[in-house]
């Protein structure tokens, strides 16, 4: 679904993108619309789905999560038990913040923060390869992070 979005909506979307605590007055007067248009156009945003939620940006280092692990999953078979299967376990991983189903070699690619290579590796051995279906892993270790992004307004 593409949604046609004017000039003030996108103002809109930049500015609680980059401050999402704002109030409807400080909002307003930043993308120069009065407040009740301002309030509605932030609401329809919202009822539309194109602002699904606000949330505090963690940083997993500062709380002792400073290793981030790249990790590809391939499983013995794509099938719908299998996937479900999979999904419900890494559910309950509290080590694995970002979770996709893929296209290509890999079914799925995670993030995993850990405190340290020893958490990973007791995560990796004790955890990940004993979940039903999983039948390769490969693993790799960001040196530093480029860019970083919450999401593409335009």
């Amino acid at each position: 679904m593409s949604v046609k979005l004017d000039h003030f909506d996108t103002e809109i979307l930049r500015a609680v993108h980059t401050d999402g605590r704002l109030t409807i007055n400080d909002l307003s007067a930043r993308i120069g619309l009065s407040p009740s248009p301002t309030a509605r156009r932030l609401r329809h945003l919202e009822e539309i789905g194109i602002i699904s939620g606000y949330a505090a940006l963690i940083n997993e280092a500062t709380l002792g999560f400073g290793v981030t692990v790249f990790v590809s999953v391939q499983l013995d078979k794509q099938v719908d038990e299998t996937l479900a299967s999979f999904e419900a376990a890494i559910a309950t991983f509290p080590q694995v913040v970002d979770c996709w189903l893929m296209t290509g070699t890999r079914d799925y690619l995670l993030r995993v923060a850990t405190t340290g290579l020893e958490e990973f590796e007791r995560f990796l051995v004790g955890r990940l390869t004993k979940v039903r279906g999983v039948a390769s892993i490969e693993s790799s270790i960001p040196l530093r992070r480029v860019k970083a992004g919450l999401g593409r307004i335009v």
